[in-house]
């Protein structure tokens, strides 16, 4: 998150950023800026913040000279004249632009009389994922200027008691990290960070101009039950599944990496000091494969090995010989890698495919559509594809959609510095399988969020909402008072993301009716998704402008408008488990 304004001054403002968890990482974080003009003149006040991609915006105000005006959240079609209006007098009409890895960039401004004050606040809701054991909530401030009054509150409530809390990033470093205070209480804890209008200016990534970094939040929760936390509250159903005590699974594992041209000098490098890394993590009971191309394929062995020390010193070799050349034949490469799989089955073993490229096809087989249909029919859901997407000019939206047809998803790798530590960072959260093929069942509830997951990894969670039917009302609410209304926000939440995510597979009517329910759960709750945009009229002369959710990929350029977003699980589950719920 940041806040900013014009660095005169006249500009006195006080901010606070509060972050309310109901319980399991649903957070709901509401950030209020209010400034005044001190001077004898109208100013332009700028309103910054940064949010998470996984976020969704559900209420934007500003308060001006006593009058309120809200942001009202609309079909995005109807909201289409506006924008059109907006762009055509060279108002930016995108309000929201994506800024990177993790965090889309949400940013207006209105100009305020002299002697005159406003108040900005902004609500967006999240459910947090847990990757490799943990919870992180990422705040961000980037301010312009020191401000005398800057508070940061995170409150977290968990049933089952919170069994670590740490605070890092770079506001946590320097005089920063004495303006940092952390509590806990049996099912809470506390975050407070109250840096001084002097400490604002001194920690790793901070200057003159104040604060300028993130704050990372990651806790974790008590995990008794291994059948996972079970809530009810008002005909709502939530279920918490992350077995830890489960043997971990052997795996088949071949890695696809691009050697064409366009991966010449640092993603080369990278991709292959990221695989040396890799190999030294793999179990000696693993299996995998290596396999580069361009306009060629070419196989490191033709048959999976065994992650012995003689075999991964052979293989880091041949990681080191990589060099970049030729053009990109995808389809070949991934159906070789199929094969590899398919030839050499292992009972018991989770297989996994994992595709590094940076680039469009562009040898052998180029229609798109083919190569999914072929590596759909190879695979035949017997095994997730992993696409990763080295930069900005691959084509992600290929690769998404080819992950998501073969029960995988897809993840860029950015192109900056750390991109070697990217790869293995995602390799780690897939690294250790627990349960494979799942299928959640959950007698007598209606309404479900996803239930069938191909993998489980450890360290993940799945979290499933339902709509109870009246026998499953019978149990009396063990949610507290004040977050009774998460479930049924938590439920819409889940359900929005799922239906989109399924949009970019189906066709015709199924298309047509799920793109409906996602519109009418994001009308009804009010989140800006990429079915909507929220119009915000502001007081000069009913200047209107538009905010909408960019697709993943886009550089943010303003008034872009994305069609699809796309982030959701990275993990699954494993055999049928059935829960009872009278």
């Amino acid at each position: 998150m940041a806040t900013g304004y014009n660095n005169s001054p006249g500009i006195k403002s006080s901010n606070t950023i509060e972050v309310s968890f109901s319980p399991k990482a649903y957070a709901t974080t509401v950030i209020t800026s209010r400034v005044a003009n001190t001077l004898n003149e109208s100013q332009e006040i700028q309103f910054e913040v940064k949010i998470p991609k996984n976020a969704f915006i559900s209420k934007f105000r500003m308060v001006i000279e006593g009058k309120t005006y809200d942001g009202v959240v609309k079909e995005k079609e109807e909201a289409q004249q506006q924008y059109s209006q907006a762009v055509s007098r060279g108002q930016s009409a995108g309000l929201v632009k994506s800024v990177g890895r993790t965090l889309e960039d949400f940013k207006t401004s209105v100009t305020v009389a002299a002697f005159s004050k406003v108040t900005f606040e902004l609500t967006y809701e999240e459910l947090l994922k847990r990757r490799l054991g943990k919870y992180e909530l990422l705040i961000n401030a980037q301010l312009v200027q020191p401000v005398a009054d800057f508070k940061m509150d995170v409150h977290i409530q968990e049933k089952p008691g919170i069994s670590f809390l740490e605070v890092k990033g770079d506001l946590s470093t320097g005089d920063l990290a004495n303006a940092i205070k952390t509590t806990r209480a049996d099912k809470d804890a506390w975050v407070s960070f109250y840096p001084t209008q002097d400490q604002q200016t001194k920690c790793k990534s901070c200057g003159e101009n104040g604060l300028n970094g993130d704050l990372l939040v990651t806790y974790d929760v008590n995990r008794q039950n291994p059948n996972g936390e079970i809530m009810v509250s008002n005909g709502y159903f939530v279920h918490y599944f992350a077995p830890s005590d489960v043997p971990h699974i052997s795996k088949n594992v071949v890695f696809i990496i691009d050697r064409s041209g366009s991966m010449s000098g640092r993603k080369i490098e990278q991709t292959r000091l990221a695989l040396l890394r890799i190999l030294s993590d793999l179990d000696e009971d693993d299996h995998f494969g290596l396999i580069t191309f361009d306009s060629e394929v070419n196989l490191w062995k033709r048959e999976l090995l065994k992650a012995t020390e003689a075999n991964l010193k052979n293989a880091k070799s041949f990681v080191n010989e990589i060099t970049d050349r030729g053009a990109t034949d995808i389809n070949a490469a991934v159906l070789a890698g199929v094969d590899m799989i398919n030839r050499h089955p292992r009972e018991g073993a989770a297989s996994i495919l994992i595709l590094l490229t940076d680039g469009d096809p562009t040898s052998g087989l180029t229609n798109i559509e083919k190569i999914m249909a072929n590596v759909k029919k190879a695979i035949g859901t017997k095994f997730p594809l992993y696409c990763l997407g080295f930069g900005y000019d691959v084509n992600f939206d290929f690769l998404t959609k080819m992950s998501l047809e073969n029960v995988g998803v897809a993840r860029r790798i950015y192109e900056d510095s750390d991109a070697d530590l990217q790869l293995q960072s995602f390799y780690e959260e897939v690294a250790v399988p627990l349960l494979t093929d799942i299928q959640l069942k959950y007698p007598g509830g209606t309404n479900l969020t996803k239930t069938s997951f191909s993998l489980y990894f450890n360290g993940s969670e799945i979290v499933v909402v339902i709509i109870s039917d009246t026998t499953m009302t019978k149990d009396p609410s063990d949610v507290p008072p004040e977050n009774e209304d998460f479930m049924q926000r938590l439920w819409a939440y889940l359900t929005v993301k799922q239906l989109l995510e399924r949009q970019v597979l189906l066709k015709g009517q199924e298309k047509e009716d799920e793109k409906k329910e996602a519109l009418k759960l994001s009308m009804k709750y009010q989140f800006v998704t990429p079915l909507t945009s929220m119009v915000v009229t502001k007081p000069q002369e009913g200047d209107v402008e538009v905010a909408n959710k960019p697709k993943e990929g886009e550089r943010g350029e303003r008034g872009e408008r994305g069609d699809v977003y796309l982030d959701y699980f990275d993990s699954g589950m494993s055999k049928y488990i059935s829960f009872l719920m009278n």
